[in-house]
C-alpha cells in the first residue's frame, strides 16, 4: 500500500514536469487556442453566413428569365406573385458554371403563348449548376413557382368550361414531419460533432508526440529512465499531462458553442440550433474519455520513433482513421447500427449527434464506447511502459 501511495506521489510529479512543459510549448497552447476556444464561434459563423445567404436570396424575390418577351401571361404571374422578373445576362452558362451568377435561368420558348393557346404544353427549361450551391438552391424555389402557374392555368381552362377545379384534386394531401426542432438542426449543424473531435485529436498530437519522441530526439529521455522509478510511474505521469491537454480542449471546445450562438447571423439558424449547458456537458461525458484514450493511442504509436517528424508520419495513420471512420455515420442512410458504438471516434460522433437532436441515452450507449476507451488507453500506456523498460531505449 505503501509502495503505491509512493508510485502516486512520483507519478503525480511527473505530471506536473509534463503539464508545465506542455502548456510552455507555443504550438500546444497555440492549438488550443484555435482549435477550442476559437473554433466555436468561427464554425458557428461560417454556416450562419451560408444560411443567412440563402434565405436573403430567397428574400430578395427575384427570378431570371430567358425570352420573358415571349410570356407575356408568365410574367404577369410572377408579378402577382410579387417577384421581381430579371433578364438573363449574356453568357448566363458560363456564369452558372463559374458560380458568378447565383440564380438558376428559366428559359421560355418563343411560341410558349401560341403552345398555351393550342392546348399543348410548352417546354420550359430550369438552368442551373449542381456545383453552383446557391443556384442549385434557388432551382427548387422557382420550380414551385412555375408549378403554380400551371396549376392556375388549369384551374381557369376547367372554369371556363364549367368544371369546378376540385375534380383534379379528388385527395387533400398534408405532410407532417415528425422531426424535432433540433433534429432539423442537425441537417445543417450535423458536422459539429466532426470538429470538435478533430480539434481534441490535433490538440493531443503535438503533447502526445513531445513527451515521447521529442524527448528522445532531444536526448531527455534517458536521464529521465535513469531515475529509479516504475516505468508505469513515469507512463502514467506523462500520459496524465497529454490526456489533460486533449480534456481542456474538449472543454473549451463543448463550451465554445455556448457563446458562438451570439455571433449567429441566420435568424432561422439561431431559433433551431438549441444548445446549452446540458448539451455541453454531455458532450464532456462522450468526449474525455475519448481524449484520454486518443492521447495514449498516440504515444503507443510514437514511442518507438526516434524523431518528432518520424512520429508525425506514424501518427498520421490514426490522425487519417480517426477523420474517416465518422464518415460512415454520414453516409449512413439508415438508422445506427449497434457496431457503431464499438468503433472509437465513430461511436463518439453519433452520440454528440443524438445529443444535438436532443434524443435520450440508455445504458449500454454509453457503456460500450466507456469501455472501449477504456481498453484502448490502458492498451496504450501499457505498450509504452512496456516499450521503456526494453533495452530499445537508450
Amino acid at each position: 500500500m505503501k509502495g503505491a501511495m509512493n508510485g502516486l506521489k512520483l507519478a503525480w510529479t511527473v505530471y506536473r514536469k509534463e503539464i508545465t512543459d506542455a502548456l510552455r510549448d507555443r504550438r500546444t497552447l497555440l492549438t488550443v487556442l484555435v482549435s477550442s476556444v476559437l473554433m466555436g464561434p468561427l464554425v458557428l459563423v461560417a454556416i450562419s453566413v451560408l444560411v443567412a445567404s440563402l434565405e436573403s436570396r430567397a428574400e430578395l424575390r427575384e427570378v431570371v428569365v430567358e425570352g420573358i418577351e415571349n410570356a407575356p401571361s408568365l410574367k404577369n404571374f410572377f408579378e402577382r406573385q410579387t417577384y421581381t422578373v430579371k433578364a438573363a445576362p449574356a453568357g448566363y452558362e458560363a456564369q452558372l458554371r463559374s458560380a458568378t451568377l447565383a440564380d438558376p435561368v428559366v428559359v421560355v420558348p418563343k411560341d410558349f403563348e401560341a403552345a398555351l393557346l393550342r392546348g399543348e404544353a410548352p417546354i420550359v427549361e430550369i438552368v442551373s449548376d449542381s456545383a453552383n450551391q446557391r443556384s442549385l438552391a434557388g432551382a427548387g424555389r422557382v420550380q414551385r413557382l412555375l408549378a403554380g402557374f400551371s396549376r392556375e392555368r388549369v384551374m381557369l381552362t376547367l372554369a371556363l368550361r364549367g368544371v369546378a377545379g376540385d375534380v383534379l384534386e379528388p385527395v387533400q394531401v398534408e405532410e407532417r414531419d415528425l422531426a424535432s426542432t433540433q433534429t432539423r438542426a442537425t441537417q445543417i449543424t450535423g458536422m459539429l460533432p466532426y470538429f470538435v473531435m478533430m480539434a481534441v485529436l490535433y490538440g493531443a498530437l503535438n503533447a502526445a508526440l513531445d513527451t515521447t519522441a521529442g524527448e528522445r530526439e532531444r536526448g531527455s529521455l534517458e536521464p529521465l529512465l535513469a531515475n529509479p522509478l516504475e516505468r508505469w510511474v513515469l507512463v502514467a505521469g506523462k500520459w496524465g499531462a497529454v490526456a489533460t491537454v486533449g480534456m481542456l480542449i474538449a472543454v473549451l471546445s463543448s463550451f465554445s458553442f455556448l457563446p458562438g450562438q451570439w455571433v449567429l447571423r441566420s435568424d432561422t439558424l439561431a431559433a433551431m440550433f438549441q444548445y446549452g449547458t446540458r448539451e455541453a456537458l454531455w458532450f464532456l461525458v462522450v468526449l474525455l474519455p475519448f481524449a484520454a484514450a486518443v492521447s495514449a493511442l498516440l504515444m503507443a504509436v510514437a514511442i518507438r520513433c526516434k524523431t518528432f517528424k518520424e512520429a508525425q508520419a506514424s501518427a498520421t495513420v490514426v490522425m487519417l482513421g480517426a477523420s474517416l471512420l465518422p464518415l460512415i455515420n454520414v453516409f449512413s442512410l439508415g438508422s445506427d447500427s449497434p457496431w457503431y458504438l464499438w468503433v472509437p471516434a465513430l461511436a463518439q460522433n453519433v452520440l454528440m449527434t443524438r445529443v444535438l437532436k436532443g434524443e435520450d441515452f440508455n445504458a449500454m450507449q454509453i457503456g460500450v464506447p466507456l469501455a472501449v476507451c477504456v481498453a484502448v488507453a490502458a492498451a496504450g500506456v501499457w505498450f509504452v511502459a512496456r516499450t521503456l523498460r526494453s533495452a530499445a531505449v537508450r
